[in-house]
């Protein structure tokens, strides 16, 4: 059977994740995890302070999260009888949800990629490097990873710079609520997205992994090997 002739060719040679190639993917495989845990578990809220008829100081927030559709959350009332009326629907500004969620997604499918790659090493090396295609083919993933990583990371650097607008106090000028007579709005707080800060830093640290990755699993192509010995003859 398939399990059983898959089973035959098994190898297990755990001391390779001590070589670069090993231990690279496994830090890839690490960083991969908490890329996509600091960004796709963030909650977070921002909170205004709202005085008007009836209403002194009253707390308003609006909840948000991964995948940062801002345009759909909307601030709590004030109260029952909405300011007596003059409080509508307020709904926090943008759509961050490509930008995360393809940071995000590449995470995941990189954790994914990392542990088929590591199950080859350990237990297929053998096989990976007598067959010239799987070492090209690490070599074409890893290339196409490491230029997905910094395209990914750039694009939710520049969506988390935004959502930090989005959810800031430079929101209050655009609540036509809060410009009603006898109403006043003014800034409480946001959540810190320390995390969010941190998951940048982690694509930035995988976009590096990844395109320094290139030159060891290059070394196990036959193309490597072929300049070799060009470089080696007459």
């Amino acid at each position: 059977s398939l399990l059983a002739a898959t089973m035959a060719g098994l190898r297990v040679d755990f001391g390779l994740l001590l070589e670069p190639l090993g231990f690279i993917k496994v830090l890839e495989w690490i960083f991969s995890i908490f890329a996509f845990a600091t960004c796709g578990g963030f909650q977070g809220e921002t909170t205004l302070l709202i005085s008007c008829k009836g209403v002194v100081n009253k707390t308003v927030t609006a909840a948000f999260a991964y995948p940062f559709r801002l345009n759909t959350v909307v601030f709590s009332a004030p109260d029952p009888k909405r300011c007596g009326g003059t409080w509508t629907d307020v709904y926090l500004v943008g759509n961050f949800s490509s930008s995360a969620q393809f940071f995000v997604t590449l995470a995941v499918l990189v954790f994914l990629y990392c542990i088929a790659a590591l199950v080859v090493y350990i237990g297929y090396k053998h096989v990976y490097q007598q067959n010239s295609k799987f070492p090209l083919t690490d070599l074409a993933v890893t290339v196409i990873t490491a230029f997905l990583w910094l395209v990914s990371t750039l694009a939710w650097a520049k969506a988390l710079a935004d959502i930090k607008m989005s959810t800031g106090a430079s929101i209050i000028p655009g609540i036509e609520s809060c410009k009603a007579p006898g109403t006043t709005c003014r800034f409480a707080s946001v959540t810190s997205m320390g995390t969010l800060n941190v998951s940048v830093v982690f694509g930035l640290l995988n976009m590096v992994l990844w395109g320094g990755n290139v030159w060891f699993v290059y070394k196990d192509t036959n193309l490597h090997n072929q300049s070799n010995r060009i470089s080696r003859s007459p």
